[in-house]
């Protein structure tokens, strides 16, 4: 079990609102990932590969915001450099279980154009998906690996009410998702038979 820290006194605690602004940040970010990702494998003007194209940048870009700017930080602000195996192997597994997701929302962006969907249509699909089976998944998996005090039956009510309303605010997306402005590429007129000379 991943050991949760305990809560702070009512004397330690700070009436600070940065946790919001942090997490604001993050839906925008990746609010705006989707959208940005797809129009990305688009401009790189590579049916076949563009998508690896794009995920390479991707890449690029989560080496600079990962890599680098942890390295700067830790560097400047003297960090002892000895951690633990666990820390490490947990962190970068977390790390694995992120590209793999970014890579799949590429797949699940080309596949939806393939299939007749427009770009904007797409990204608002896929997006809300990922959007509303994430904290599913992420509150399912927590409860099981830090396992409430009386089981189940101490989880209140409103949070499996929830997980349905978020399920049916998945559902509902894609179900009546709007036409987009493009539409679903023409079909192709069938071909007129060639008069015989």
């Amino acid at each position: 079990m991943i050991p949760v820290s305990a809560p702070l006194p009512k004397s330690q605690k700070k009436k600070s609102m940065n946790w919001l602004i942090f997490a604001l940040m993050t839906v925008a970010c990746w609010g705006l990932y989707g959208i940005f990702l797809h129009a990305g494998q688009v401009e790189m003007q590579d049916k076949a590969l563009g998508r690896y194209k794009a995920f390479l940048f991707v890449g690029l870009a989560y080496f600079i915001t990962a890599v680098v700017a942890p390295l700067v930080v830790l560097l400047v602000k003297g960090a002892d450099w000895s951690m633990p195996g666990k820390g490490m192997w947990l962190s970068l597994f977390a790390g694995i279980l992120g590209a793999i997701g970014a890579f799949c929302v590429l797949l699940a962006m080309a596949s939806g154009a393939k299939g007749g969907m427009s770009p904007a249509v797409v990204a608002i699909s896929v997006m809300s998906i990922i959007f509303c089976g994430a904290p599913l998944v992420n509150a399912i998996v927590s409860i099981c690996m830090d396992r409430p005090a009386g089981g189940l039956a101490a989880v209140p009510w409103q949070f499996f009410c929830g997980i349905l309303m978020a399920a049916l605010g998945g559902f509902m997306v894609v179900k009546f998702k709007p036409a987009g402005s493009h539409g679903a590429p023409p079909a192709k007129p069938p071909m007129e038979a060639q008069p015989k000379q």
